[in-house]
């Protein structure tokens, strides 16, 4: 896809983000790399979290507080379940099981998750390319002081109650990026970080091997939006998780994860003074609102972030 804006997203806060840049640039134009190092295998189904939080949302059926999971959905499924004593803590509705036992089947029968993206993305009218990073599996596991733990059991069972000392990415090693992502980042107009978890969103994307690489060696301007705002993070954990790690929670902090690869630097009024911090990282400092309540502002976001990216 010549020419296209190119997005590195994981969790709600990029899909909502990718909803304002929808919003803003015909859909078409848009071609977005999705973490799976969050995928799992529950109840013999293979869930894409992150794959189908940004599909439902450029769809416009994501539930609109939560952010996953289709709005209206119901859970008889699931309450069926428990009353067989089956385990219920990864919640999953009755609409949205059909994506998962569509993927699991397509994926048995020898399609790839790029495949099956594609397909589930066209069903449900979505312009946007959606792409996961690799078609080969890639998990993210996190260090903490009761051990190595899945990411689902992290995030979801124990709800991130974990300090985190460290996160590392199994099958790496072997795993290759999907079909079309190293061609899109080289032909790129522009290239977004949404704002998400610089280390379970970006950071799986960013160690599939060539990706990385292939953001250092682009033509195209590359952009991240700050996901910490006042020292927090808007969603999930991503300043609990660099306090734990030693770092500090602060979108300077988030910036220095991205100095090799980034040009523009967005951060929120809120965080405007540490704007020199970011400039000394050798990015252009870009001071907008970032905290996106409602469509109005996620369109003024992915506005803001347009212009910097394409004056």
């Amino acid at each position: 896809m010549k020419g296209a804006i190119v997005a590195l997203a994981g969790g709600v806060g990029a899909a909502r983000f990718l909803e304002g840049l929808a919003g803003v640039v015909d859909p078409a134009s848009l071609f977005v790399i999705v973490n799976t190092g969050d995928d799992a295998l529950i109840h013999g189904l293979h869930i894409s979290p992150d794959l189908d939080t940004v599909t439902y949302t450029l769809a416009g059926l994501a539930h609109r507080e939560r952010g996953w999971g289709l709005e209206g959905d119901s859970f008889r499924c699931l309450q069926a379940l428990e009353r067989l004593g089956g385990e219920t803590w990864f919640q999953l509705g009755d609409r949205d099981l059909a994506t998962h036992l569509y993927r699991t089947a397509r994926l048995s029968e020898g399609a790839s998750l790029s495949q099956v993206t594609r397909a589930i993305a066209a069903a449900l009218g979505v312009r946007a390319a959606v792409v996961p990073m690799s078609d080969d599996p890639v998990r993210t596991r996190l260090r903490t002081p009761r051990g190595e733990l899945e990411f689902q059991d992290y995030f979801v069972r124990r709800r991130q109650r974990d300090r985190v000392l460290g996160v590392r990415f199994a099958g790496t090693a072997r795993a290759r990026p999907a079909p079309g992502v190293l061609e899109a980042i080289a032909k790129a107009s522009a290239v977004v970080v949404c704002p998400s978890n610089p280390f379970i969103s970006i950071g799986p994307i960013l160690a599939v091997k060539g990706i990385r690489e292939a953001l250092r060696r682009t033509r195209a301007p590359v952009a991240a939006v700050s996901p910490i705002v006042g020292g927090r993070a808007l969603k999930g954990p991503a300043a609990s998780m660099m306090k734990s790690m030693g770092m500090r929670a602060s979108a300077p902090g988030v910036a220095a994860l991205y100095r090799d690869f980034v040009d523009i630097f967005v951060l929120d009024r809120a965080d405007g003074v540490l704007a020199p911090q970011v400039e000394r990282l050798g990015m252009r400092a870009i001071v907008t609102a970032t905290v996106m309540r409602n469509r109005r502002g996620k369109i003024a976001l992915a506005r803001a972030v347009l212009e910097a990216l394409l004056p």
